[in-house]
């Protein structure tokens, strides 16, 4: 089952998985309207989702114009169902409700870029409309999607598809467990039992960790943060926590936790200017940008990269990739496959040229060398998966620095061997040799066949002895994984490289 979920997964980026999950609340609600299983008018609920929509959508394009930045309509879509979801439902008739709609919807947006530092927004946007609203207008959230049953099997279906896609059970467990336990501090212990009833059953507890908690841009990004602003937020989240006459609300609670993020992560977004291409393989190019500033990262981490497309396909117009250039570098190194049925993101990519540009942010990843360089470490690649491996060795080799690693690359055939150059420079100046596994025509010195039990024994004979960093098509990641773990590697020295979104 867990194998079916991820093969689904694997095709979906992660903002159209959010996307098709809001949809799907907002549907089900509708329908679920007609036969009064939910306290809202259908009628209402399509008329205020479409307002949002159309508020949304026009702030987005008018501003996107103004700061000449791509247009993600995806996240358009994504905060003006949230806001669907949380506000209360307007009548056509009730214009004092449909101004509150549009101001949320208005400020949500128009905070993306209004409140932004190095072209970053610091405030998850729905949060922030719905407490603008809330101070200015006297119109709050009333959370409605989190205290109907009736939807509570598809707001955890859905979640937990969300939580499995991204990998983000750290934060929504922290969270979750922060929040209740907090609320039972704060209650009569006689109450402990309706306390909890009520926070998961009729509650917006679960639809907000889901959706508003995990929303990349405003979350940390590496692990120990990440696990601090789950906390944060968990503990303010509960409904008696308050600062004299003054108690937080979930949105409030999760704006104090986005300027944590904002102080513990990675700053801003870049305007990358394309300098040139270059060829690594048969279908891999490097991407070779300029940045307006030295991109500070630890090699192997990966960025968020962001095309302007006027028709987007279902993968959408934001794609994670690994950083391929090392630290030391000046410039920053995007390597992608190209496959015959490449999404419009790629498609896009291949017709830049000298002079486009491209947006990065989100700077995150833990597939990054052990700070303890006597760390004996095995490198297992697939493909294009040997990229996250060129920034690391680039990285040495620029530091005359040596490690005791092994490299073991797979690939179908010899034309699909990237990054030669480093390679062997790796081998030449640092002594750090790479057995190349080739399934089809492998050569002499080269194995015949893909990476497998009797490569790793026959090449690392000090196994046991080694953390070992995977890279590479997911379905060969989860193999080979499975594989040390038979083979006796301990779970905890074995590193996969792993990001949000279709690769």
């Amino acid at each position: 089952m867990i194998k079916a979920i991820d093969r689904f997964l694997d095709h979906l980026t992660m903002y159209r998985l959010v996307l098709y999950y809001l949809i799907a609340l907002v549907s089900v609600a509708f329908v679920l309207g007609f036969f009064k299983l939910v306290p809202h008018d259908p009628l209402a609920l399509a008329f205020t989702t479409a307002l949002a929509l159309a508020a949304c959508w026009i702030t987005n394009k008018v501003f996107a114009r103004i700061f000449a930045v791509p247009a993600n309509n995806e996240s358009v879509y994504i905060t003006a169902l949230i806001l669907a979801l949380i506000l209360d439902p307007v009548a056509v008739t009730d214009v004092k409700g449909i101004a509150a709609v549009a101001f949320t919807s208005v400020w949500a947006i128009s905070s993306k870029f209004i409140l932004a530092i190095g072209r970053k927004h610091l405030f998850n946007p729905a949060a922030l409309g719905v407490a603008l609203s809330a101070l200015l207008l006297d119109q709050p959230a009333t959370w409605w999607v989190g205290g109907n049953l009736p939807l509570l099997p598809l707001v955890l279906f859905g979640g937990m598809l969300i939580v499995r896609k991204l990998r983000r059970l750290d934060l929504v467990s922290t969270f979750v467990v922060v929040a209740l336990a907090t609320i039972l501090a704060t209650s009569d212990p006689s109450q402990y039992w309706t306390a909890l009833a009520e926070t998961l059953g009729s509650s917006p507890l679960l639809f907000f960790a889901f959706v508003m908690l995990t929303e990349p841009l405003t979350a940390p990004t590496m692990r120990w943060p990440r696990i601090a602003f789950a906390a944060i937020v968990g503990f303010l989240f509960a409904p008696n926590i308050h600062i004299g006459s003054f108690y937080f609300t979930p949105e409030l609670a999760l704006i104090a936790g986005n300027l944590f993020a904002y102080a513990a992560g990675p700053k801003g977004r870049f305007v990358l200017t394309l300098e040139r291409i270059e060829q690594s393989a048969v279908d891999s190019f490097d991407f070779v940008f300029r940045s307006p500033r030295k991109l500070a990262f630890e090699a192997g981490q990966y960025l968020e990269w962001t095309l302007g497309l006027d028709r987007a396909d279902n993968r959408g117009n934001r794609r994670y990739f690994t950083v391929a250039s090392a630290p030391t570098e000046e410039t920053v190194r995007l390597g992608v496959k190209f496959y015959p049925q490449s999404s419009a993101f790629k498609r896009e990519l291949m017709t830049m040229k000298p002079g486009s540009t491209i947006h990065a942010a989100q700077l995150a990843g833990n597939f990054t060398l052990p700070a303890r360089r006597e760390t004996k470490i095995a490198f297992l690649a697939g493909g294009i998966g040997i990229t996250p491996f060129r920034s690391m060795l680039q990285y040495l080799i620029d530091r005359k620095e040596q490690r005791p690693i092994v490299i073991l690359y797979g690939t179908q055939g010899q034309q699909d061997i990237a990054y030669r150059d480093v390679l062997d420079a790796a081998k030449q100046e640092l002594g750090i040799k790479t057995i190349h596994a080739v399934a089809k025509g492998a050569e002499r010195g080269q194995y015949p066949g893909n990476i497998d039990e009797r490569l790793i024994r026959l090449a690392i004979p000090d196994y046991l002895e080694r953390t070992f960093y995977i890279s590479g098509p997911q379905a060969m990641v989860k193999a080979l994984r499975q594989k040390l773990l038979v083979m006796g590697v301990r779970r905890s020295k074995i590193k996969v490289d792993y990001f949000p979104g279709f690769a």
